[in-house]
């Protein structure tokens, strides 16, 4: 991993400078704007830190191809920076499972997740990528593959630079399960019941794995964080007080 430069790193802090430290991380292709309306609200009692995870918002793009654990590393050395003493993780998707291998490795007082897959389960193909899967076997077409993963690929992988993409590969492929395992802390799994992007059935795989986690399904799609927003706030209060 290159060495990180906290530099290239955009971040914002505020809120009750008395209260307990949350550090709230963003999805996949999102940035700080994402994780407003929950710090917001939360910043009455709580120290709120959000930062752009290197490659979006106002961050600058790694300048290799990182993994899960380089982000987490990252998330660390910015923590050390700002004298933070055992803060509270919250992610969203990709943002949850930068929490699952921080909270793994370094001491963190409780830890909230939304939607962060973590375990692999076997899915079938789609009909699109079983096209894409026949359209490679055939002469010559590999390149014309490669290009359709632009037209039918998820909305994640076109959006995203080559190296953005390699790291997005990376990190749907990676299973986190020894990561969870390890995590100490008082875990809150905070679920949508529609989410298909990482599946109710996996946040209840992963809520076997932790030494202390608890599930709560909420009504809504990937964003029932932001879907039931007044209720998840209520219950990260409660959570954060118990």
């Amino acid at each position: 991993m290159e060495k990180i430069n906290l530099d290239k790193v955009n971040y914002i802090q505020y809120g009750n400078v008395k209260g307990k430290d949350i550090i709230l991380l963003h999805g996949w292709g999102q940035n700080i704007e994402m994780m407003e309306p929950l710090g917001n609200p939360l910043s009455c009692k709580y120290h709120i830190t959000i930062l752009d995870f290197p490659g979006y918002g106002k961050s600058a793009e790694p300048d290799e191809v990182w993994t899960v654990s380089d982000y987490a590393e990252l998330v660390h050395e910015l923590v050390k920076k700002l004298k933070i003493k055992k803060p509270t993780l919250i992610g969203h998707s990709f943002g949850g499972r930068v929490a699952i291998v921080y909270a793994s490795k370094y001491a963190v007082d409780r830890v909230v997740l939304f939607g962060a897959p973590c375990v692999r389960t076997k899915k079938g193909l789609t009909l699109k990528e079983k096209m894409l899967k026949k359209a490679k076997t055939l002469p010559g077409m590999g390149k014309i593959a490669e290009i359709a993963k632009n037209y039918i690929g998820s909305e994640d992988y076109k959006n995203a630079s080559p190296r953005m993409r390699e790291i997005l590969v990376k990190t749907v492929n990676e299973d986190l399960s020894d990561y969870a395992k390890k995590i100490t802390a008082p875990t809150l799994l905070i679920w949508g019941e529609m989410d298909e992007a990482a599946p109710l059935e996996e946040a209840k795989l992963l809520e076997e794995l932790l030494t202390d986690g608890a599930l709560i399904v909420l009504p809504g799609t990937h964003y029932a964080y932001l879907e039931n927003l007044n209720q998840v706030i209520n219950i990260i209060n409660n959570f954060m007080e118990g």
